[in-house]
Parts: C-alpha cells; structure tokens; sequence
C-alpha cells in the first residue's frame, strides 16, 4: 500500500491516486487529508465559492422508487395533483425572475407512469405520453417565456431521453449516491427502487457524456455505505469523467434522516465523515472538479466543509423551498456571503452551468442555447451581474462603488500568495502570464487589494493629477472591406441593419472640421476611419497634407495599423518607408486601435480577415523605430478570457522594453449592444464593471515601469465608471473627443463630447487636479479648457 504521505505529495503535484494506492485513503483522519485537499482547492478555485441563484419546479412528486429516506415522493392521494399545470410551473419561474434567479431547476420523480394510473390518467389529460415528455414541453415553456436556464434532474435516462431534452436544457443531473450493489438488497436503503440500480445510473452518466451533457452528480453520505465503497464510487465516476470530461460537479451531501421515513431513526453521518469524503474527491479529481455541499444542510459548518476541498453551494433559492430536504431551509444569500466570507472565500453568482462548462458553451451546449449562456455570464464563467454595461450609461452599482472607494488600506496579509504578486509588480518584477490571469479574477477583499496597489502605485509614477488633451476625432469613412465582428461602424454589404447611412468625407471636410477644432482650443485630431475599398496609401498622405494645410500645428494623430499596413501595400512600399512618408506629410503619432486581443486564438473570431498578432505589433515596431510614438489599446469582454488578456498584456510590455515607443494603455471595454457579433449571439455582453476596473489596475500593474500612462475612455465607461477608474490605476481621462461616433455606433450613449469643464469637474469629486497635457504627455501653457467651444457640424 502507497504510503499516505507519498499520496498527498503526489496529489500536491498533479498526481490523483490510482484506486489500489487510495486505499491508503480509507483510515485516514479527515484532519490528515485536509491541508492537501484544500491547496488543491485553491489552485483550481482561489478564494472563490459559487452558488447559482435559482427556483425549484417540483413537476411531480410522484415517483415509482421507494427510497427508504426520500419524502419528497408522495403517493397519488396525498397530492392535489398528480403534476404541476403548466401555468403553475410559469408562476413559479416567473417569481424566480422577478428575485434576480437565472436557473429552473426542475426535480420530479422517476418514471411514475410505469407504477401509478393516476399518473398515466394525467399525462393523457395534458397530451403527453410519458413523464420525459412533459417535463420537456415545461423546460421548454420556461426556456421562452422567461429566459431562466433549465437544469433538469428527472432521473435514469436512456441515449435517446438525454438526446431529446438536452436542446431544451443547459445541464442535468443524476445522483449515483453510491455504486454499491449492496445498498440495493433488503434492508438496504435503495431496496424497491429499481432506478437505484449502479449499472443504471452509471450508464446513463456515460451515455450524457457521449452527448456532451454537462452533468451534475454525486454521492449521499451516510446511507449504509461504508468508506471503501465511496472510494469505489468516486473512481467510477472518475473513469466516466476521464472518458467524456462532462461531470461539472460533484455533490458531497450528507444524509438526513427525516420523519415518516424507513430509515427516520438512522444515524445520520458525523461532520468528520462529510469532511472525509469531500478532501478525499478533491484528491482523487484533482484541482479542477467542482466540489458543492448543500449548505442548507450543515449551516453551522461552512468554513470546514469550503477548508475540506468545497469550492461551490450548489443552488440556492430565495423563492421556493427546499423540496427535496424541507426542514432545512435555503440560507439567506446576504447571510450565506457572510458565512462564506468568514470561511476566508468570496461568494459568485454563477448560472446552471458551472464557471468551466460555462466558459465552453459552443462545446457543451445546444446551439440555440449558447448566445443566452455567452449572454449571461462573465469572463470567468460566472453570471454577470447585468447592472453595468460598457457604453450603455447606467450608473456604476453600488456594490463595485464602495469596494473601490473603502479600498484604501487593504492589503492581503503576509504569505498570501497575493501579498508577494503585488509586491513584486511594485518594484518592477515582471509578472507571468498565469500570475497576471489570476489577477483578474480577484474578487471582495481580494479586488480591493489589487486595485488599491494599483491606485498607489499610479500616485507614485503618475502622481494626483488627471490628465487629457482637447482634441476631435475625424472618422472620414465608415465604408469598410472588412468584416470584423465587434464593429458597428463600419458599413459594408452586412450592415444594412446597423446605425446611419455609408459616408466619405472629402478632404476639404476635413480641413474645415480641423479648422474648427483649433478653433475650439483644440491640440490633435485624431483621424481612423474604415477601410475603405477605393483608398491607397496616397488617401492617406492627402488626409495629413488636408489637416495641416488647415493647421500647421495641429498634431496628427492618425491611423491604426490596419491602414498604416493597407496603406504600405497599396502603394508597394514597406512599413518603414510608408512611414516614413506619413511622417514627412505631418504625421506625428498613431493610435494603437486595432489590436483587440492581441491573441490569434480569439482575432480568428472577432476579426479573422484583419492583422494577425505578429503584423500588428510589426507595425508599432516599425512605428517606434521611426520615431513616431504610438498607444497601446486592449479591446476586452466579448469572447476572451483572463488568459488572453494576459497575453496581450504581456506582448504590449515586451514591445515597450524593445522600443519604448509607446505612451499610454486604453482599456477599451467591448460595447455590444449593436455589435454583429452580439446580435448573432456569438458574445457575451461586455465585461463586468469589476472586470472592466480590473483591467485598469492589472494593466498598472503588469506594465510597470514600462508605460507610465493608463488612459481610462469616458466613452466606454461613463462618467462614474471613468470616475471609479481614477481610483484603480488610471491617471489620464483620454481625449474631450467632440465628435466620438464608433462607440455611438455600436449602441454606447455616453455622448460625443466630454468637454473640460466636465473633465475638471470629475477629478475634482476624486480630489484631484486636472491637467490639460498635449498627446505626447507635455504640459500645456495657459491651458484653453475654459474656452468657448464653436458649434460642431455632425459627423458625416
């Protein structure tokens, strides 16, 4: 036998025990096992423990098992009717969307057709042949009425059952309990019930790992087993797992012994059982699985039970009970917050679908059902909150105001693993690609403390002032050749549906409108428009000619490194030497648009006829090594992730240590309301209002001391969402922009113009200074923020 020592190294190491060394397991204190256990826990989950906000649709309670503990099953005459009305199961789903839930979780019992005529008699009345039937004509009614995600649990399935609920439902469940045929016999609690049968329920798990179900399984603890045989069962679901990767959670519940039942006056398992099984899952699972533990059940051990290896609670209502464990009552959320935070975790919100298969839904979920799961959930796989949108000008939430504003101060303790991260990415240490990632799923105290290292560390290479520059942007085309999937401004053969008419202006256009910027005090105009099929690059240098034969001192800052590289091989030239010629024309710096995610793996989805990766970062090379300076901007919360946010971060640092060519970062959080993308439900729904603030403080963070500017765009974010980023890393509120039309395209209704009144008036309520500055970061002298602006013609 393994030792157990040499057990939990390897498990320490990646290594899951093999079924003859975990028997080494089987005495084993649960104190033993818990410290390995709950490392493992926090390499998968960090201090994260989800729950899913959800109703419960008992649809009958009739059930042809008779489980020895069960009450939720109840014989035909103790029912008022033999299943809920189809109006009964909508009054419910219709409550649980009125109390903020997104899952249906429908329970009933297995099959009672085959054992009750009442049951026979009512599924006629309702036109339905079988139980399977009707709950998949109720998903599906709450699926389209209501838009809450049904997880079904209606027992043994066969191929074609699962075949035929799965495009009605997100994910399902089916409890092995335990794979011991022993509990089967008489006198054991699964006696007359032939869906208990381990072979039965272990092959319909493999059967929805077959069909790429997300499922939900588990052991009940207490129930006559003994430890070895829930050894035995966790590696069979282990091997189905290792075959299909489709079980997204496993449920540790303890048994209860309830009244009116065969086994009312057995012994129900010890909290050291519990413990037991959960440390021993997450080592023979690994760091990966989901591990949940009904909290309802052990209200007054949650710390232990999150220290065992539990990273989830499993669903939670605030609408209905608990059928099928009725004298325990669902913990209030704020009160389960509360507890968890006691336990040293964060409480996330996620959906039917645990974070992992959420973030995979093209993989695990019918196709009609992906664009509501992308359109519900965050970066992470949790819900999104839906009470901040980039662009759509709603107020930034209460909760994500006071976590940024009661920050100041908040540190991780000593030897927290993020306590050393922050302070490395303090003195310049040059964070990893994973080091980098986790940040951004900091969440409570954790996000206080990532955003407050980087709000100190902008005071000490930025100092208290806010600045920006007066400037107008030109977008003298939205006629494009390409078709990148975020873009709503952009007019082609596709956007017939989109925002405003196809224009060009002319260069005359574009003289009078710089004409009026420097009219209006401003310093640069900024100039990116669309590809449009009849430019080369000679448009190009006749736009810089137009603006600084208008105004020779304006500064020009013009085009992306898609036009920079369109306009070069229209002509022939290589970048350097189309550069060059731009430069001589008057150009004077670029912006860093176009770069998205900086990740072919997501610019394959979101722009898959536009720059690779390597071409963009080409240009700003070739950019820098003409001596014109450029931004950097990241284009977020569509189709990415943490890790790809890592990597763009990271490959914008590693050009910045070659060429120090450019000024400052722009987080520029997606806007999706009109964006094609969005609309073809192939995106989530922006990032979060934490995500987007993150975004600023990371980039801080990980870029130090490369780049010492982080712009925060008043467009994207809004007043109070620019406002909160102030106080997480940004020093610098972009341009007063005058004429901003990409965003508006694509639905954002912050406005066009944000002039220096406003500016100044915003970091005044930080208690700081504004500054106006020119692009290049100088001071101003005499600054014309006060100045009369000239009334704007309409873009186009």
């Amino acid at each position: 036998m393994t030792p157990l020592n040499d057990i939990l190294t390897a498990a320490a190491h990646g290594t899951a025990p093999d079924e003859a060394a975990a028997l080494a397991l089987e005495a084993a204190p649960a104190a033993a096992l818990v410290p390995a256990a709950q490392a493992l826990t926090r390499a998968g989950f960090g201090r994260t423990v989800t729950y899913s906000r959800k109703v419960f649709i008992p649809l009958t309670q009739l059930c042809r098992d008779v489980c020895h503990y069960c009450t939720f099953a109840q014989a035909p005459r103790r029912l008022a009717s033999p299943y809920l009305a189809p109006e009964a199961v909508l009054e419910i789903a219709r409550a649980g969307v009125r109390a903020g839930c997104r899952e249906a979780l429908f329970t009933l019992g297995d099959k009672p057709e085959l054992r009750y005529a009442a049951a026979r008699r009512a599924l006629a009345t309702l036109g339905f042949a079988t139980t399977l039937d009707y709950l998949r004509h109720c998903a599906d009614l709450v699926l389209r009425e209501t838009g809450l995600l049904p997880h079904l649990n209606p027992g043994v399935m066969t191929a074609a059952d699962l075949q035929a609920l799965r495009p009605v439902s997100v994910s399902m469940g089916l409890m092995l309990e335990s794979a011991s045929e022993r509990l089967t016999l008489r006198g054991g609690a699964h006696f007359g019930s032939p869906d208990k049968a381990p072979a039965l329920r272990l092959r319909t798990l493999d059967e929805a790992g077959a069909l790429r179900i997300p499922f939900t399984t588990g052991l009940l603890i207490g129930i006559g087993e003994t430890r070895r045989e829930r050894l035995e069962s966790l590696f069979a679901l282990r091997r189905l797992h290792a075959r299909h990767g489709h079980l997204q959670e496993l449920i540790l519940q303890n048994f209860r012994a309830k009244p009116g039942t065969r086994m009312a006056g057995a012994a129900e398992p010890s909290l050291e059982e519990q413990l037991w099984t959960v440390a021993v899952a997450r080592l023979i699972f690994g760091a990966g699985m989901s591990l949940q533990a009904p909290p309802n059940l052990r209200p007054a051990d949650l710390a232990a039970l999150v220290g065992a290896g539990v990273n989830d609670w499993g669903g939670v209502s605030p609408v209905t009970p608990d059928h099928v464990n009725p004298e325990a009552p669902w913990p209030h959320l704020a009160a389960l917050a509360r507890d968890t935070a006691a336990a040293g975790r964060e409480l996330a919100e996620r959906l039917a679908l645990t974070p992992a298969y959420a973030r995979e839904p093209q993989r695990w979920v019918d196709a009609a059902l992906v664009p509501k799961v992308l359109r519900l959930t965050d970066a992470d796989g949790c819900a999104h909150p839906a009470d901040w949108y980039a662009g759509a000008g709603t107020a930034a939430p209460l909760p994500e105001a006071q976590a940024v504003r009661t920050a100041s101060g908040v540190r991780p303790r000593r030897g927290d693993p993020l306590h050393a991260l922050l302070r490395r990415a303090r003195t310049g240490g040059g964070l990893t690609e994973p080091e980098v990632a986790a940040l951004f799923s900091a969440r409570g105290p954790d996000f206080q403390a990532v955003v407050h290292a980087a709000d100190r560390l902008r005071a000490d290479v930025a100092g208290e002032e806010v600045t920006y520059v007066v400037n107008r942007n030109i977008n003298y085309t939205n006629i494009c050749l390409y078709h990148c999937g975020f873009c709503a401004f952009s007019k082609g053969r596709s956007a017939r549906s989109l925002r405003g008419p196809a224009y060009r202006l002319d260069l005359d256009e574009i003289a009078r409108r710089t004409r009026e910027a420097a009219a209006a005090g401003a310093t640069e105009v900024c100039l990116q428009g669309g590809i449009h099929p009849d430019y080369t690059g000679n448009t190009y240098l006749e736009i810089v000619a137009a603006v600084k034969g208008a105004c020779p001192d304006m500064h020009v800052h013009a085009f992306s490194p898609l036009e920079i590289t369109h306009g070069a091989r229209t002509l022939g030239l290589s970048l350097a030497s189309f550069l060059s010629d731009l430069r001589a024309a008057g150009l004077s710096t670029l912006p860093g648009t176009a770069a998205e995610i900086l990740d072919d793996e997501v610019r394959q989805v979101i722009c898959p006829d536009k720059l690779t990766t390597a071409e963009w970062l080409e240009v700003m090379r070739a950019a820098h090594a003409q001596g014109l300076k450029s931004t950097a901007t990241i284009m977020f919360g569509h189709v990415d992730s943490p890790t790809h946010w890592a990597r763009h971060l990271l490959a914008v640092r590693d050009l910045q240590r070659e060429t120090g060519g450019f000024t400052e970062f722009v987080p520029l959080p997606f806007v999706h309301m009109e964006a094609p993308l969005w609309r073809q439900g192939r995106a989530r729904s922006g990032p979060t209002l934490r995500e987007a603030l993150l975004m600023h403080a990371v980039a801080r963070l990980a870029l130090h001391p490369h780049i010492p500017n982080i712009q925060t765009s008043w467009v994207k974010m809004g007043a109070d969402g620019a406002a909160l980023a102030l106080d997480c890393g940004a020093n610098d509120l972009g341009g007063t922009l005058m004429n901003e039309s990409i965003t508006r395209a694509a639905g954002g209704v912050n406005g066009q113009e944000f002039d220096a009144a406003r500016i100044q008036a915003l970091a005044a309520e930080r208690g700081r200074p504004a500054r106006q500055r020119t692009t290049l970061y100088r001071r101003i002298a005499g600054a014309p923020g006060g100045r009369r602006r000239a009334a704007l013609a309409p873009a186009g």
